[in-house]
């Protein structure tokens, strides 16, 4: 932020980079440095393969657990003093788990990962939805969603090599070493408020269960976009290696090159779509995105070999692009001035729902059906979310001064 002579704030994306991108970066990284070690790790402990998968799936039902009280965290603290706290913890628990001593110990510290990381989530979707003007909030949270994915990238990498050469309890101290790095760039690079660290301390605290029931349309028919967006992401992170492998016997390395290509097509895209989101709309992001992610499970079915399935695997990485910042956008739009943070929580765990979901939906489709069966229903879940998209959701971008260039 910086100040004009006639005393009003403009913005500058610049500002944001120390205390928002760099530590999304590194917090990307750390976070999904862990994620395939988490199975590996609970296996070397003793635990069974169910007890392996439940403890892998703790870390999301954390985030869940952890959604509703970090809003109302945000709401009473505000979003500077939230987001570091949620930094910490998270490196804290990360250490912890490396030194897990069973399974068990081991599942009650990936629970509380993600409880911390729900607080660092929700607090600073919170704070950016208080600084960012909406005429550059696309570009803003799309830029977060592309740092995220540049983690997505590089994390399992650095992890397997760390994993490999030191053991995999050094991935994890490697996630806290990390994460304290975007600690210390939170506590001494977030910009300052004028009035309050976000906005929010110093308001009178609204219950949950008003803020509930005054958006009550915004959590359901919005909200269902965002199942929808979040379940087709995360079940064709789940159909792409199952299928390549069950369907066309891939091996891991053609699986690789399938996801490494898409999620380059992805990472390439994120500035764009907040252009174009804070040009002429959200749903012309929103919409889209869902439309070819859902053609692409559709085409799933299709594929008979390892070219085909590449096309495949790439238009789903353009639709995924398309859709970078999106969820968080369209939050940010939709929050109440004077109940952003409890109204963010309840909507972060409305997008969690469609994770948490589409595993265990997917399986249960193809348990029951197909492999074909289940992309094609998952495909047919986004045509419907994109539907209502179009036709029940407002278009929540307004502008509050003439739009120009970033800075």
């Amino acid at each position: 932020m910086r100040v004009v002579s006639n005393g009003a704030q403009t913005f500058e994306l610049r500002s944001l980079i120390g205390g928002i991108y760099l530590p999304a970066l590194f917090f990307g990284i750390g976070q999904w440095m862990i994620i395939p070690a988490i199975p590996q790790f609970a296996d070397e402990l003793g635990a069974s393969v169910f007890l392996s998968g439940v403890i892998f799936a703790a870390r999301g039902a954390g985030s869940m657990v952890g959604d509703v009280p970090s809003g109302l965290l945000v709401s009473r603290l505000g979003g500077r003093a939230t987001m570091t706290t949620g930094v910490l913890l998270t490196a804290a628990t990360a250490a912890a788990m490396g030194f897990s001593s069973g399974p068990m110990v081991l599942g009650l510290f990936t629970l509380l990962n993600g409880v911390a990381f729900a607080l660092w989530h929700v607090s600073r979707l919170a704070y950016l939805t208080e600084t960012v003007p909406t005429e550059y909030r696309g570009r803003a949270l799309s830029l977060v969603g592309g740092v995220t994915r540049v983690g997505f990238f590089a994390g399992p990498i650095i992890g397997g090599v760390l994993g490999t050469i030191g053991g995999l309890e050094t991935v994890f101290f490697a996630q806290a070493l990390v994460i304290l790095i975007a600690a210390l760039l939170v506590a001494t690079r977030l910009p300052e408020m004028n009035a309050g660290d976000a906005g929010v301390s110093g308001r009178e605290t609204v219950s949950l269960r008003s803020v509930a029931l005054a958006e009550r349309r915004s959590l359901l028919v919005a909200g269902s976009v965002a199942v929808t967006l979040v379940l087709i992401r995360h079940g064709r992170q789940f159909l792409i290696p199952v299928w390549g492998r069950e369907a066309l016997d891939l091996n891991p390395f053609e699986i690789g090159l399938v996801f490494g290509f898409a999620s380059a097509i992805d990472m390439a895209m994120f500035y764009p779509v907040g252009v174009v989101m804070d040009r002429w709309g959200r749903k012309w992001t929103i919409v889209p995105s869902l439309v070819v992610l859902s053609t692409s499970l559709l085409l799933m079915p299709l594929t008979g070999g390892f070219v085909s399935f590449l096309l495949v695997g790439l238009l789903s990485g353009f639709g995924n692009g398309l859709g970078s910042g999106a969820v968080m956008t369209l939050g940010a739009d939709l929050a109440p001035r004077e109940a952003t943070g409890p109204f963010l929580g309840l909507w972060r765990l409305v997008g969690d729902t469609g994770a948490v979901a589409a595993p265990p939906v997917v399986g249960a489709i193809e348990a029951v059906l197909t492999l074909g069966t289940a992309a094609v229903s998952t495909g047919a879940i986004g045509i419907v979310g994109g539907v209502v998209m179009l036709l029940l959701v407002r278009e929540t971008l307004s502008r509050s001064r003439p739009s120009s260039a970033p800075g």
